[in-house]
């Protein structure tokens, strides 16, 4: 009883909120290293996390290769068959990629480098010929500069050993850890029915019977948006680079696979990925060809239209009907507090946010001023029939 008056007492809603306002404060002030030990606290447990990482990415696939193999009636051997297809798709692909992408990647970047005076060359002549070139830059300079390049990395190579060789132990570090991160991927995913059980325990043990069925639907739902977001962006980005690739060998351009691998990679990333690989691709054609990179850049714009208005609407739907200004905000916030992860999921986390507001906030709003409505004119009424 002494609870309820106290609750509503007048001065309780003014001091409830000061003392949030006071902890909100007091955590902004401290938030760097509030956030700081939350990373550090995380970072224990990477591995863990990149596992189940890994095993969401490939549970899709998993589902796959089980509806493939329905006709096996023993759900344990199904499972086993499914679980492990999966994970060899994914190995064979990897290893595809990396034994016939990396070495082009490599090739071209030493082709590169090593005709890098002579495209200046011919850049420079080409700006001659419009008589521009001493207005806008010293080429020569450039060309010089370079010859000089190699000692300088060798010179910067001896004098650095230490972090050199601390960042190679860092590299050996996290190769380490997206190997345990495999292994235990493999043991979510042919644990995951367990987990569901014991997950959906825990929520029915702290829910009540419409709580559970209320959150349940929302992780499922969420649950869907992060699956087509992430399944569809890797489908998407093969398709943008495939479709790349071919062009350039049709119109005969250099460093397809390099060129190529950047513009996939960048389309991964929300709103200004694709603009990123299109100057990357297009100042690397500049040097090389003028007139390749006129191409390439109008290639780009052509492939964007076609993602954003044909490629990428029939690929996701409306499930991630969310504002472009939203999504912005989200590649912005994202980005500073997560890095590249954060610009990765920005767009599948806003659209949950999104979800989470449209499906359940809104109607708790509606109803609270329904409440305050209906109150207020039974307490008309009431007033009425007084007088």
């Amino acid at each position: 009883m002494g609870k309820f008056k106290l609750k509503n007492a007048s001065w309780y809603p003014n001091a409830v909120a000061i003392s949030i306002g006071v902890i909100l404060f007091v955590l902004l002030m401290r938030f760097p290293e509030i956030w700081h030990s939350i990373k550090g606290f995380v970072g224990n447990f990477k591995p863990v996390i990149l596992g189940c990482v890994v095993a969401y990415i490939v549970n899709p696939l998993a589902n796959f290769f089980e509806k493939l193999f329905k006709k096996i009636k023993k759900e344990k051997i199904r499972r086993i068959i499914s679980n492990t297809c999966a994970f060899l798709t994914v190995l064979c692909l990897l290893s595809f990629g990396i034994m016939t992408l990396i070495p082009e990647i490599v090739k071209s970047v030493q082709t590169f480098a090593g005709n890098f005076d002579g495209y200046l060359r011919s850049f420079n002549n080409m700006l001659e010929s419009w008589g521009v070139s001493k207005r806008l830059v010293d080429i020569n300079t450039l060309i010089s500069s370079s010859e000089v390049f190699l000692s300088r990395v060798s010179s910067y190579i001896s004098e650095n050993m230490d972090t050199i060789l601390a960042t190679s132990t860092h590299a050996g570090k996290g190769l380490f850890e997206w190997v345990i991160a495999l292994i235990l991927s493999i043991y979510l995913i042919a644990e995951k029915q367990n987990l569901k059980a014991g997950l959906k325990r825990i929520l029915r043990a702290l829910c009540s019977k419409k709580g559970y069925e209320t959150t349940a639907d929302l992780l499922k739902r969420c649950d869907k948006i992060f699956n087509r977001y992430i399944v569809y962006s890797i489908i998407d980005a093969l398709i943008i680079g495939i479709s790349n690739a071919l062009i350039m060998s049709a119109f005969g351009m250099q460093y397809i696979g390099l060129i190529s691998f950047v513009v996939a990679v960048t389309n991964l990333i929300p709103t200004f990925g694709p603009f990123v690989g299109g100057a990357v691709g297009g100042f690397i054609l500049l040097i090389v060809n003028p007139m390749h990179a006129l191409i390439f850049v109008i290639v780009t714009l052509i492939l964007q239209l076609l993602d954003g208005y044909v490629i990428k609407p029939r690929l996701f739907g409306n499930s991630l009907g969310v504002s472009g200004l939203w999504i912005l905000i989200g590649v912005v916030v994202g980005g500073n507090m997560f890095s590249v992860i954060g610009i990765l999921l920005a767009i599948p986390c806003v659209a949950v946010i999104d979800l989470i507001y449209k499906t359940y906030f809104i109607p708790l709003l509606d109803k609270k001023t329904e409440e305050k409505e209906r109150a207020a004119e039974q307490g008309g009424s009431k007033e009425t029939n007084d007088m």
